[in-house]
């Protein structure tokens, strides 16, 4: 076993090869493969049948050697050609684990050295190949035996013996190339004991002896001559060979230094760089290794280390590149500077520039009055420096290999400095751009804009190589992605200084993403082509296009033929482009980072003029700093924004001449203004959202409504915000809604406009709000189609009722103000209110059923309160039941014969048909305690009737109209010169009189079938448990499940519980007592609110109620008043 471990730890030593050359080396990593899976072996190896059964040892004397040889045979039997390697060229470890247990037989004297070396003779008859395996294993045996500590050298002496007899086995110069030289000298095979140091010394002279050269014998002659041949007139028919030849023959008749031969090829190739056909094939096969040219090469940088390098060896050390005769890396190393250097000084440029723009932002409070020294000249952007460039000799070769069209050796130069600084140097940026120009000619005229006749090709060089020409010019779309768009994404920033590329390159796209058939609301599909091109042209225009666009002052086009791409990308992507354009590509540059402090200046400059007179003069200022840099200007002007309001209006009027791709990033910047961390929300009390929030609230009404922003991210942002329970930018919608769709969310309104909001559509826009409704219809479908493309109507509803739920307990949870917990709930009640309200008046009735989720979805699923569910669903039920009716009406034979009651019956069927599966799906939603008292139909008909069904607001309309009138007349009656405007306000007040006297009439219609579906419906919604029983559970359930919850709202819905008792009263409903209801409801009605607007509407409800009018009740009718039944 020790044995077993030493040699598993001998097996990892790997073995010198000896003096001998490649051969043995071979041979010894054979046999190291074969001794180091002998362990492996002996539990089953690879052999062609079965493995070597060690028992054959004990009895080898007998029948073991033949055994061993028939296993040897056996081995033999599938592949005869190698006894090593099987048919497929799979190494067998078989018969070297074999030959390897035998000879160690011998070193441990297990059995006789001459009873081993006679069956080795008789296995080297078996196979060619055996000798030389056999030494290889031996040679392993030599590395064992020799690196064995004390107490086991008797197994090297044996290995000597051995070693001394093998002579007769194998051939004697098979051992003295296989083993090595201490070894042969320690079995006696040689005997010469200074051979070793003669070997040192033949193989020293061999490989590290340098030939001398005596300069003084060469003849300037055979110089002369060669220069000549080399810089003669080449005829067509000359070739590198018969030049090659001439060259020899001049080295060998004048004894020329190879190396001085090589370096005149060099300068003649320099002189002569057009010829690059004959002296690149004629460099190829006078030096084939590269390394050595690169070495001539290299002293020729040197020498130019410190002054200008000539184009004329970038030019040549280009065309070695690219025709690879020497490596990059090989000619690298000889450039200067350094990287070090070249990145130290990329970095002290970058602090450079942001110092500049740091001392911009100071405000110098010490200077003295007698201070006469002049004035600093005013920070610029930095100017191109040749100088520098000019002593960088990386920047030098990776320019001319841009100009040969050598992109790949060019990007592996880019790749080792930093990035953008390279590319910002402009002969570089300028050879990229040739390089991209040469990659879109022919797909650009062949997709994009079709050539005028006769149009000549560019002169550019580069267009004279076929090769390069075939090989980098794209031929179809999918062809952009091998060079063009790691080109241009390299080149980054830098193409500002081509606008034609970048013309054509956004037009490439532009033709690309339209074939493709995408569009905001549809990408494409999946691991698809479209798909690489989708990612392709958004990569490019993050990493190119955009921050070129930092450089190009005042050019709008290319702002609007940018935005004529990226309106087909989802708003997502796009504001992920304008991050990291605002907030990353300012720092890719130094003069980027210069423009910035520069620009800002001028904002800042310009923000401080801002007044209503000279809005047009400083709007066109705006523009165009817009035009190219639209993130520093709205981030500067939401701060200012914020801090004071009274910018909002002017501000708004000066970005009408803003671009479409300005007012994309507006929004952006908007949303990222409000989601900046840091700035408090609340002011210092914690009772009032602060005042920045506030105006910017405000501000983004005012914006999207003037101007086509798109709404889509701003509002997924507001139910971001809910999904996280946060409710504070609810401001920003409501204002929104109310700028927008001209949707007010009053907390309080006068008595008119609550009696205005009772009557139709057209007298609540006349009369309903404090601000007359104008101009948002366009507005108005926007807002409506950003909510439908993105499917958020339906879910900010349902978002805002299940916040204003659990605000409370939020907010008390976090021991917030109790002042803030109850403007947070009326918040979010209002804006609720007001946003159900732009819903139900914007969609159509279609529209509104088809995307509104069933009132038991919004109970059960949702889990949202019944006030609000009825309130989202409420206007279905009036669509449905008047389309059922419809139905009913058409499909009965006489319908055009219907009376009057007919008609009123099959309305009443309608109501019928609509409501009963309402009513039975609200029954499990209560206990049937309950319903005991009052009924299911009693309870939807109370949540899903509203003012307008139960009351015609007569005086509103009649003083509408009478305004209306008026103002007709004054129109009529005007002394303006213009006569025609006057005729067209006066048709218009009287089509808007003509609305309101329709409105009007159809109200009345309706009216009158409600009340006789009430009438019909009465008696069935309030039954006694018993003749006995008391009403009081009957209207503690009334008050409980319907009063309560409604009177509080909205001051609306305040004024509909008054007069739905009213209506119940007057109706003679059964079972139900007027004058308890009231004394309950006045009881306790000033305990059940929980914020001020609540209670502001509960005492809507206790002004109009029926308490403080006079109840007339007919003669003989049972009033009940505390429990106890009077005779009226």
């Amino acid at each position: 076993m020790r044995r077993l471990k030493k040699l598993s730890k001998s097996h990892s030593v790997t073995v010198t090869p000896g003096s001998d050359g490649s051969s043995a080396t071979t041979a010894m990593e054979t046999a190291t493969v074969a001794a180091a899976s002998t362990a492996s072996d002996t539990n089953g190896g690879s052999g062609a049948g079965s493995v070597l059964n060690p028992d054959i040892f004990k009895h080898f004397d007998k029948a073991g050697r033949s055994e061993f040889l028939k296993y040897l045979k056996q081995q033999l039997q599938e592949s005869a050609d190698s006894p090593v390697y099987d048919q497929n060229g799979v190494f067998r470890q078989g018969v070297s684990n074999a030959i390897y247990e035998l000879l160690w037989q011998a070193l441990r004297f297990t059995h006789k050295k001459d009873l081993i070396l006679h069956l080795l003779t008789e296995v080297v008859a078996i196979h060619k190949d055996f000798p030389s395996l056999i030494v290889d294993v031996v040679n392993i045996l030599d590395s064992e035996t020799s690196l064995m500590t004390e107490g086991l050298q008797e197994e090297r002496h044996g290995f000597v013996q051995l070693v001394k007899d093998m002579d007769k086995v194998v051939p004697e110069s098979l051992l003295k190339e296989r083993l090595e030289i201490d070894t042969l000298q320690e079995v006696g095979i040689v005997k010469n004991k200074g051979f070793y140091s003669k070997f040192i010394k033949v193989k020293t002279k061999l490989y590290y002896k340098q030939r001398r050269f005596n300069l003084f014998r060469e003849e300037s002659e055979g110089f002369a001559k060669l220069i000549t041949e080399l810089n003669q007139d080449f005829e067509e028919s000359t070739t590198p060979e018969s030049i090659m030849d001439i060259i020899k023959s001049l080295i060998g008749c004048f004894n020329l230094d190879p190396n001085r031969v090589l370096d005149i090829i060099i300068e003649s190739f320099e002189t002569r760089p057009d010829r690059w056909q004959l002296f690149i094939p004629l460099l190829r096969s006078y030096m084939p290794t590269g390394a050595i040219i690169c070495e001539v090469l290299g002293y020729k940088f040197c020498h130019f280390k410190d002054s200008r390098t000539p184009r004329s060896l970038y030019h040549v050390c280009a065309l070695l590149l690219k025709h690879e005769v020497i490596e990059l890396n090989d000619v690298y190393v000889w450039l200067t500077p350094n990287d070090g250097s070249i990145k130290a000084n990329w970095v002290q440029e970058l602090s450079d520039a942001r110092e500049m723009v740091r001392k911009l932002n100071l405000i110098s409070t010490n200077k003295k009055e007698d201070d006469k020294e002049p004035p600093p000249p005013p920070p610029t952007v930095k100017r191109f420096d040749e100088e520098k460039y000019n002593l960088n000799q990386k920047f030098g070769l990776c320019e001319a290999l841009l100009k040969v069209g050598d992109w790949e050796n060019a990007h592996r130069i880019i790749q080792k400095l930093p990035e953008q600084s390279v590319v910002i140097q402009e002969p570089i940026a300028r050879a990229i751009v040739e390089l991209i120009h040469l990659s879109v000619e022919h797909i650009y005229y062949k997709k994009c804009f079709k050539a005028p006749a006769g149009r000549k090709q560019s002169r550019n060089r580069l267009y004279d190589d076929a090769k390069l020409v075939a090989k980098m010019q794209a031929r179809e779309f999918v062809d952009l992605r091998k060079y063009t768009w790691p080109m241009a994404n390299v080149l980054g920033p830098a193409m500002h200084c081509d606008t034609v590329l970048m013309y054509k390159l956004i037009r490439i796209m532009s033709k690309l993403i339209v074939e493709m058939g995408v569009d905001s609301m549809n990408g494409p599909p999946p691991n698809s082509e479209a798909e690489k091109h989708y990612y392709d042209i958004m990569t490019c225009m993050d990493s190119c296009i955009l921050p070129s666009l930092l450089y190009l002052d005042n050019n709008c086009s290319m702002s609007e033929e940018i935005w004529a791409v990226l309106k087909y990308f989802p708003y997502h992507f796009r504001y992920s482009l304008y991050a990291r354009w605002k907030n990353d590509s300012y720092q890719l540059h130094p003069n980027l980072i210069r423009r910035s402090g520069l620009a800002m200046r001028d904002i800042k400059g310009l923000m401080k003029r801002v007044s209503k007179e000279n809005v047009k003069q400083l709007g066109r200022l705006v523009g165009k700093y817009c035009h190219c840099a639209p993130g520093l200007m709205f981030d500067y002007i939401l701060l200012q924004i914020q801090m004071y309001d009274n910018l909002i209006a002017p501000v708004c009027d000066m970005l009408k001449f803003l671009t479409s791709l300005s007012f994309d990033c507006l929004g952006y910047c908007i949303i990222e203004s409000l989601t900046l961390t840091g700035r408090g929300r609340f002011k210092d009390d914690g009772t009032s959202l602060s005042l920045w929030l506030q105006s910017l609230a405000s501000f983004c009404g005012t914006i999207y409504k003037k101007y086509s922003i798109e709404l889509s991210g701003l509002l997924q942002y507001v139910a971001n915000q809910l999904k996280s329970q946060k409710s504070l930018d609810l401001l920003i919608l409501r204002e929104i809604v109310h700028k927008m769709a001209g949707v007010e969310s009053c907390e309080e309104m006068t008595n008119e406009q609550l009696q205005a909001l009772c009557g139709g559509e057209q007298l609540r826009g006349e009369a309903g709000y404090f601000s007359q409704v104008r101009n948002t219809k366009k507005s108005s479908n926007r807002l409506k189609e950003a909510l439908a493309n993105n499917d958020l109507a339906v879910a900010i509803c349902l978002l805002m009722a299940q916040q204003k739920h659990c605000v409370i307990y939020r907010e008390t949870a976090a021991h917030s103000h109790l002042k803030l917990v109850g403007n947070l709930y009326d918040q979010c009640q209002d804006t609720l209110v007001q946003f159900g309200t732009f819903l139900g008046s914007t969609y159509s009735v279609d529209e509104y059923v088809e995307r509104l989720p069933s009132i038991i979805t919004m109970l059960r699923e949702y889990h949202i309160n019944t006030d609000v569910a009825f309130f989202l669903a409420r206007p279905m039920f009036t669509h449905q039941i008047n389309q059922k009716y419809d139905q009913l009406r058409k499909s009965d034979p006489n319908a055009k014969k219907l009376t009057t009651t007919q008609r009123m019956q099959k309305y009443l069927d309608a109501t019928q048909l609509i409501m009963n599966p309402i009513v039975e799906s609200v029954r499990p939603l209560h206990s049937a305690k309950v319903w005991e008292d009052i009924s299911p139909q009693f309870l939807v008909t109370f949540w899903s009737l509203s003012m307008y069904d139960l009351h015609v607001p007569n005086d509103s309309y009649q003083r509408e109209i009478g305004k209306l009138k008026q103002l007709a007349h004054q129109a009529a009656e005007g002394k303006d010169s213009n006569q025609s405007k006057n005729k067209k306000e006066q048709e218009r007040y009287i089509a808007l009189m003509e609305k309101l006297n329709d409105e009007r009439k159809k109200q009345h219609e309706h009216v009158d079938k409600i009340q006789q579906r009430l009438q019909e419906q009465r008696d069935s919604w309030f039954l006694l448990r018993s003749a006995k029983s008391a009403k009081n559970d009957t209207i503690t359930q009334f008050l409980q499940l319907c009063l309560f919850p409604r009177c509080t709202f909205t001051a609306l819905d305040a004024l509909y519980c008054a007069k739905f008792v009213h209506t119940i009263h007057n109706l003679k409903t059964a079972n139900f007592s007027t004058l308890l209801c009231y004394d309950r409801k006045s009881a306790c009605g000033w305990f059940i609110c929980s914020s001020v607007q609540e209670s502001i509407n509960n005492r809507k409800y206790l002004l109009f109620g029926p308490k403080n009018r006079t109840i007339k009740y007919p003669e003989n009718t049972d009033c009940t008043v505390f429990g106890r039944t009077y005779r009226i």
